[in-house]
């Protein structure tokens, strides 16, 4: 049946040939967009699900930029179902030039490794970390990207941290390159770690002995919940209140903090969409009206009010599936040019929705006229009113 009506379909669509590219181009440059921006909804809807199931982050309950004691930490690591206790502190530094940011933490490197085997780096890196006191160990992706090779010594120019006297700039001496476990892991290996002794030697007395935040390695995932739980409640109405949550939460959560970001990105489409919802609509809306003749003469050969309602249906499902299929291609095409630092892809979520919008579109802009070819009458038409 579709193969039979399919020539009337399309040379319906072609009457205008014009009309019809200028609305097919600008429905893929909607659904170019909605895509981009569907792909960074995704990414933070669920990008950290590939982070570990059985890891919590400790922060303090006001904010995660207010620093905790270290004293906190055994008292940590003694409550049961605990396996390692790590701790990290957002350094905060560029290098060379101010567009040269990239993520850096203050870390015991022994308790690094315990915290997240997930990083693999060969044996003599990790014991020399361990032991250098200004080392530092960097993602294979960041290595790559500015050349680095292990000897090397890394200016990093702190916009959070001064020493003691007075200077942003810290020295690293880089003494190792981790890679991931698999291809997902070392394709985040963009970010640095610093060796705590250094930092905390640095930087002034009164914020010597402090923690960013305290990574939480537990046994049993199941037991997650219960354990953060526990943690915070040992903390309770003290000065160090504590927050404690799942990793993936943590770090949905320190994105947030940009604003909600989410709402913006649907936002944005939401507004794209009635854009072209207008646009499509008009179109259809004209192209049935211009054809009102034609459509009469289909009834008078025979054609039943529901194939003329099929027919113009099955033109606004066709011109909105084609400039949905090629804006979401050139989606595909722009994430799949990223560098993997960036883990923006049009994945099958993002096509799925896209799938959704191009169908209820289709239904919305195509009824209405769909409705009105359906109830023509012959006469009416024919004499042109």
């Amino acid at each position: 049946m579709i193969r039979k009506y399919m020539p009337l379909v399309w040379g319906a669509l072609m009457r205008k040939k014009t009309r019809t590219a200028f609305t097919l181009l600008s429905l893929s440059a909607a659904f170019l967009l909605i895509g981009l921006l569907q792909a960074v909804n995704s990414v933070l809807s669920g990008g950290a699900d590939f982070l570990g199931a059985n890891r919590l982050i400790t922060q303090a309950k006001i904010s995660f930029t207010q620093p905790l004691p270290m004293r906190l930490l055994p008292q940590i690591e003694a409550i049961p179902g605990v396996e390692h206790v790590g701790h990290s502190q957002f350094f905060g530094g560029v290098y060379q030039d101010p567009k040269n940011f990239f993520p850096q933490f203050a870390v015991n490197p022994q308790r690094l490794r315990d915290t997240y085997p997930e990083w693999t780096m060969d044996e003599d890196a990790w014991r020399t970390f361990i032991s250098t006191q200004d080392g530092a160990i960097a993602g294979k992706v960041l290595a790559e990207k500015y050349g680095w090779k292990v000897g090397d010594i890394i200016p990093l120019n702190s916009f959070i941290w001064t020493q003691r006297d007075g200077s942003r700039v810290w020295q690293w001496r880089l003494v190792g390159i981790f890679e991931g476990r698999d291809q997902e892991w070392t394709d985040r290996a963009n970010l640095m770690y610093l060796n705590y002794g250094q930092f905390d030697e640095g930087r002034s007395e009164r914020a010597r002995g402090l923690a960013g935040v305290f990574v939480v390695r537990v046994k049993n995932p199941m037991d997650s919940e219960r354990i953060a739980a526990e943690i915070d409640r040992k903390f309770e109405n003290s000065s160090e209140e504590t927050k404690t949550q799942s990793e993936q939460e943590f770090q949905l959560g320190f994105l947030k903090q940009l604003g909600d970001i989410g709402f913006i990105v649907n936002a944005i489409s939401g507004a794209v969409f009635f854009t072209i919802l207008i646009l499509t609509g008009y179109t259809m809306s004209q192209a049935v009206r211009e054809r009102i003749p034609e459509l009469a003469v289909l009834k008078c050969l025979g054609f039943t009010d529901r194939t003329v309602l099929g027919l113009v249906l099955a033109e606004s499902f066709l011109l909105c599936f084609i400039g949905a299929l090629f804006g979401l291609l050139l989606a595909s095409a722009v994430t799949g040019l990223l560098p993997p630092e960036y883990p923006i892809k049009a994945d099958a979520r993002v096509w799925l929705f896209a799938l959704a919008t191009t169908i209820f579109l289709a239904l919305v802009v195509g009824l209405p006229p769909a409705l009105r070819a359906m109830h023509l009458k012959i006469v009416d038409a024919l004499a042109g009113r």
